[in-house]
Order: structure tokens, then C-alpha cells, then sequence
């Protein structure tokens, strides 16, 4: 079998664009960036022109009926990516008006073939390329025309060995339109923007790029001071290198909760690499739990990453229990509090953002509190498919080797049994539920293990306290109760049996 043609890729520049078009744009291909007004058609081509131009790879950005380059360059500037340095050097603008308003596309072509030569450009962005074929005669041998345009223009560019972008307005109900553009083009971006209620939301397809696997579906875009940035909805998994060591059984390695009762109903604590999630009530001690398991594992030299929705970090530092305890860990890297409430947030940035801070510092613990308040952060659009989000972003960190406490606020219910809300208590390999119990005028906290996926673990309510120094499992106290869980527990004067377990 003869060798294969190697096909270069350019890198986007643009955070989460190559890992969603496979690994980069081919080079000397033709792409075209669609999409309504507003989505960032512009500011995606400029981003990917000034991350790949240089004294040798020089750029040329065409503009077409549209604003002229000074006021499209006075508002680009604004992003950091912007590089003045590269203006004339490596990058120029050209403004194409006067050839496009005549709608002689044998007239744009040559204009278009005598610039890019002259610049020897080996990056080209036409802005905006709907302008073009907008301003071409409505005749009946127009089609065929606009067909032979494209097909000499991608032609040319090819064998000039230029990689083309052709920026334009295009809408959603013209996707699957048979057009001319959309049959020559080596690959297409679809940018779109949505509003549900007051919230707007920006995504990003790529639906096609030819010769390459790119991660289907719509991805989560974001526009900040930095430019573009994608979020993938299915990040791709990290290359095994050469030297890994074979995966280990999870149920060989358990990390310790820091609350030594736990770790016994636990069967010896929660198995490495595993989801856990610990549910119940306002106030019964679920942040204090998560809290020492990362103070825990940063005792065994395993640093921890806590992504809070409700609080700022600072605030949450002075109100949570060990917020002292938490201010050196952080100074010396060994703890990180990300506070993640962005307008419109997705659960896309919610995953990067938590990967990021995991890979920044080593951790291999890791604490969402809460999931009630990550549903409340998310943008209305992102709460239709929680459910599948979370799965997503639950099995994206664990199989980065992280393992995860995640708390969810869960409301006392006596005449039903219930580990979470919006039914995702099956999506995490263990439950911890936390229960509030009256007893003789008194009001207690009862803790129990629902499940462990393939190990054994306690069956028992067992009772625990919260004190200034962390929760703390009481013995036995509870063994003497019927029905605990039903809210009208009964004394049971018969002494227990011992206490079996069980395996799921």
C-alpha cells in the first residue's frame, strides 16, 4: 500500500476549536464561517488569522461591501489576541467594495486572485462572502455561474497553496439548502445565538470538514476580553503515553472521607476515581463533609479542587467551617476554590473549568458544591437535558483520575424515599444521604450509605454530630430505632443483630 498523503493542520488559536475540528484546520483548505449577525463570525476568522500570521505564513483579509478595515480594526483591537505588531507585516486588509458592487463575479475573482498573488498570502479570509453572491445578478444561468465561481476560486486558492475562510451571513433554515458554497467548501463552521427568556446563549457547530473526525454536536461558545472560546461538549481523552502504568481496580484503592465512622459504614472509605454524592438538607453538614474530604486528601498529598455556584470565594472561606484551614493550602497550591457563576453558564465551561484547575495544581480530589446551585447558575436552555450535562461532566472528571464529592440540597420527605432531585442519583457511584431525625423532643441527624457500585458498604442509619472541629460519627445510638426514615421512629427494646453488609 502506497503512503499516505500527510495533511497539515493549522492550529485555531482559539481555545477548544481544535479538539472539536479533530486537530486544527487542514491546510490549503476552503472553510466557510456561517451564521446570523452577531455570533462572532468576524471575531472567530480574525482570531484564527492573527494566531497563525508571521513573516512567513502572511495573511490577507478581505472585506466586501461590508465596514471598511479602520472601524472593523478599531473594535477587533479591543481582544487580546489582537497583535498591532503584525499589521502590514504579516497581516493586510483590503477592502473590496468597488469590485463587488458592480456583481461581476469574474470581476471579484480577478481581484481576489490578483491580491492574493501580490501578498503571496497563504491565509485568506473573505468578509463578508454572502456580500458577494448577494450582489450577482438574480438571472435564470445565475446558479451556474455562482457554481463555476466557486469552483475556479477554490481552484486557485488551493493551488496557491492559500488556507481560505469565507465569512458569511447565513441562517438556520439554509443549512441544508443546496447551494454552491456549501458543496466546494473543504469545511464549515456554523455559529449560532439564541435567547430563552432573558438569557442568551452562543454555540458553535462544525459541520463538515473533510478528511478529518471532528466531535459532533453544538458546542458551547463564550466571547470575553480573550476572543472566542469553545467549550466541547465531549472533551477528548487524554493520549495514553508510552510510559502509563495499566489502570488499577478502584475497589483496591479507597481514599479516606476524614470522618473515621464513614470510612467503616464505607467499607474502608470512597474507591479511587469514583463519583460520590452526598445529599440532604439545608444544614445538615454536607459542605462540612466535603470540606474534610479535601483536607483529608491534601494530608495524604493529594490536592483539592472545590468548584462553588453559591458564594464567592471569599465568602465562602469566612462561612464555611474550615475557611481558616483552607487560606494557607491555597497560598502553597495545594487547594483551589473556583467560583463559577458567569452569566448564562453551561455545564461545557463548568467541566473545562474544573479539568483546567485539576491539571493546574495535580488534584486528585475534587468537590462540587452544590449541584442545586450549578442547576440555578445555568442558562434556562442548559437545564432541559441536566440530566445528560451531568453525566457528561460526572464522566469527563472521573476518568481523568479525579475523584469526585459532589452535594445536592435534597428536602426532608417522610412519605417517600428520594436520593436526589431531577432523578440523577444513578448518575454517581455511591450516595451518601444525610436525614434530620426527631427523637424525644429532639432534633438529630441520621447518616446512611445507599449504594456502592460493586462493593459492600454498611446498612446502617448511624447518627453523627457537627462540631468545631468537623462531623463526627456517633456509635450505636441509633440501633435501637424502627422506622427512622419515616419521620415517627419507634423503640425497638430488643437488641439488634449484628450488623451484616451488603454488596451491589
Amino acid at each position: 500500500m502506497s503512503d499516505r498523503v500527510r495533511i497539515n493542520k493549522l492550529p485555531t488559536g482559539i481555545p477548544g476549536l481544535d479538539d472539536v475540528l479533530g486537530g486544527g484546520i487542514p491546510e490549503f483548505s476552503l472553510n466557510l464561517i456561517a451564521g446570523a449577525p452577531g455570533c462572532g463570525k468576524t471575531t472567530l476568522a480574525h482570531q484564527i488569522l492573527f494566531a497563525n500570521a508571521s513573516p512567513e505564513r502572511k495573511a490577507l483579509y478581505i472585506s466586501v461591501l461590508g465596514e471598511p478595515p479602520i472601524k472593523m480594526l478599531r473594535y477587533q483591537q479591543q481582544f487580546s489576541f489582537f497583535d498591532a505588531s503584525k499589521i502590514d507585516e504579516s497581516v493586510r486588509f483590503l477592502h473590496l467594495g468597488d469590485a463587488a458592487v458592480t456583481g461581476n463575479l469574474a470581476e471579484v475573482f480577478d481581484s481576489i486572485v490578483r491580491e492574493v498573488e501580490r501578498s503571496s498570502a497563504s491565509i485568506v479570509v473573505v468578509d463578508s462572502f454572502r456580500a458577494v453572491v448577494r450582489s450577482a445578478p438574480a438571472e435564470r444561468d445565475s446558479e451556474p455561474n455562482l457554481q463555476s465561481f466557486m469552483q475556479k476560486l477554490a481552484l486557485h486558492l488551493t493551488s496557491c497553496e492559500a488556507t481560505t475562510f469565507l465569512v458569511g451571513e447565513y441562517f438556520e433554515q439554509e443549512k441544508n439548502a443546496s447551494n454552491a458554497v456549501f458543496t466546494v467548501a473543504d469545511g464549515i463552521i456554523w455559529l449560532y445565538q439564541s435567547m430563552e427568556r432573558n438569557s442568551m446563549v452562543r454555540k458553535l457547530q462544525v459541520a463538515k470538514v473533510r478528511g478529518q473526525e471532528q466531535i459532533p454536536g453544538l458546542h458551547t461558545v463564550r466571547i470575553s476580553d480573550r476572543g472566542i472560546s469553545v467549550f466541547p461538549r465531549l472533551p477528548r481523552p487524554e493520549e495514553p503515553g508510552e510510559h502509563d502504568v495499566p489502570a488499577i481496580n478502584p475497589l483496591d484503592h479507597r481514599l479516606s472521607t476524614g470522618v473515621t465512622g464513614l470510612d467503616e459504614m464505607l467499607d474502608g472509605g470512597i474507591p479511587a476515581g469514583y463519583s460520590v454524592l452526598v445529599a440532604g438538607p439545608s444544614g445538615a453538614g454536607k459542605t462540612v463533609l466535603s470540606n474534610q474530604f479535601i483536607l483529608e486528601g491534601i494530608k495524604r498529598g493529594e490536592p483539592g479542587v472545590i468548584a462553588v455556584f453559591e458564594k464567592r470565594p471569599n465568602d465562602y472561606l469566612l462561612t464555611t467551617p474550615r475557611g481558616a484551614e483552607f487560606k494557607p493550602l491555597i497560598a502553597a497550591g495545594q487547594l483551589e476554590i473556583l467560583y463559577l457563576r458567569p452569566l448564562d453558564l453551561s455545564i461545557d465551561e463548568t467541566m473545562v473549568a474544573i479539568r483546567e484547575a485539576v491539571t493546574r495544581i495535580g488534584a486528585k480530589r475534587a468537590v462540587i458544591d452544590s449541584l442545586s446551585g450549578l442547576e440555578l447558575a445555568l442558562a434556562p436552555t442548559f437545564r432541559e437535558d441536566f440530566r445528560e450535562s451531568l453525566y457528561r461532566m460526572m464522566g469527563a472528571l472521573t476518568a481523568s483520575g479525579v475523584t469526585i464529592m459532589a452535594t445536592v440540597e435534597l428536602a426532608d420527605s417522610y412519605d417517600g424515599l428520594q436520593f436526589s432531585p431531577q432523578g440523577v442519583a444513578f448518575l454517581t457511584d455511591a450516595i451518601v444521604m444525610q436525614r434530620y431525625i426527631e427523637i424525644g423532643g429532639q432534633l438529630r441527624r441520621g447518616m446512611s450509605v445507599v449504594k456502592i457500585r460493586a462493593s459492600g458498604h454498611s446498612k446502617d442509619v448511624q447518627e453523627y454530630e457537627i462540631t468545631k472541629d468537623g462531623m463526627r460519627m456517633l456509635a450505636d445510638t441509633l440501633q435501637h430505632y424502627d422506622g427512622l426514615l419515616t419521620g415517627s421512629p419507634r423503640l425497638r427494646w430488643a437488641q439488634p443483630q449484628a450488623g451484616s453488609r451488603e454488596t451491589k
